[in-house]
């Protein structure tokens, strides 16, 4: 019988937020995190951590929360649950880098349960290219490949497909970037138990640094022009576009009362939209080329 409590898993990922934030100020090598304990008026609460002006990130933030209560009528109906009261904890991550070379990454491993007996996982890493660089892109899956097949080869492709559905940005037609994996009420249902979903969920949380590390090697290093910066604040508004209109973590936690200015973190400290904007560079034209569904990043 699986013993592990709610208490258990909030506090691996309070450790998962510390080890993070440690080895993306090693990587940055400038900026430091500056943490933000809140509470949540109807129970529980959180440490936002931000960093900011870094070598490697312009903005990002590793968010930690905890939080509990009477389950707001507009989940229980978003969800189809019966009424009673929720915990949900986790981890969410967004890193927004100074040079356009960089991907935006974002990562986030989370857990929820109701008295009534209701749980299940939730979570997902996925990667957005100002330029999309297709060896990168296949380095970036293949991690995300080798952590699903530790525990069953038949993972990856189901969250890589769940990805490309979920990271989409549907008025406009293209993904939000190349995608990754996603996944969602992971419970008993399928035939494997909590402690079989939460050591999957553990795994995924430390695959970020790693992958992470890689996707940004010998590229924050390369120069940049006026034109690459000018598309990168265009990529960025498309990311903001996902994450006011689609993004259901953003939903949730508006929905729940919790900190704006923590949910709000995943946003861009810049954007532009500019009016029928076209690319300008065959790389620009071969970026938009590729945000769409079905590629085969690891063939």
């Amino acid at each position: 019988m699986d013993t592990i409590t709610k208490e258990e898993i909030a506090n691996w990922f309070k450790g998962l937020q510390d080890t993070i934030c440690n080895s993306l100020e090693s990587l940055d090598g400038k900026a430091k995190f500056k943490e933000d304990k809140w509470d949540r008026p109807e129970g529980g609460g959180g440490r936002t951590r931000v960093i900011k002006q870094g070598n490697l990130i312009e903005k990002g933030g590793v968010n930690f929360s905890a939080v509990s209560g009477p389950t707001p009528e507009k989940i229980l109906q978003a969800l189809k649950l019966d009424k009673a009261d929720f915990f949900a904890t986790g981890v969410s991550i967004v890193l927004h880098p100074q040079n356009p070379w960089v991907p935006i990454i974002h990562m986030n491993v989370r857990y929820f349960e109701m008295s009534n007996g209701t749980w299940w996982f939730g979570g997902g890493i996925d990667l957005t290219p100002h330029y999309v660089i297709p060896e990168k892109a296949k380095n970036f899956h293949q991690h995300l490949k080798d952590t699903c097949d530790k525990h069953s080869p038949a993972l990856y492709p189901k969250f890589k497909s769940w990805a490309d559905d979920y990271f989409y940005v549907k008025h406009r037609n293209e993904t939000r970037g190349i995608g990754g994996i996603f996944f969602d009420r992971l419970s008993d249902a399928d035939g494997k138990t909590k402690s079989d979903q939460w050591k999957f969920v553990q795994d995924v949380g430390e695959t970020f640094i790693p992958a992470y590390t890689d996707a940004v090697k010998g590229l924050n290093e390369k120069l940049w022009s006026d034109t690459d910066k000018d598309w990168q604040k265009i990529r960025r508004g498309r990311y903001v576009e996902f994450n006011l209109v689609h993004d259901k973590g953003t939903k949730f936690g508006l929905d729940t009362n919790g900190r704006t200015e923590s949910i709000l973190m995943s946003l861009p400290p810049e954007a532009n939209w500019e009016y029928d904007h076209q690319p300008t560079t065959e790389l620009q034209k071969q970026t938009l080329k590729a945000l769409k569904k079905g590629i085969d990043w690891v063939k």
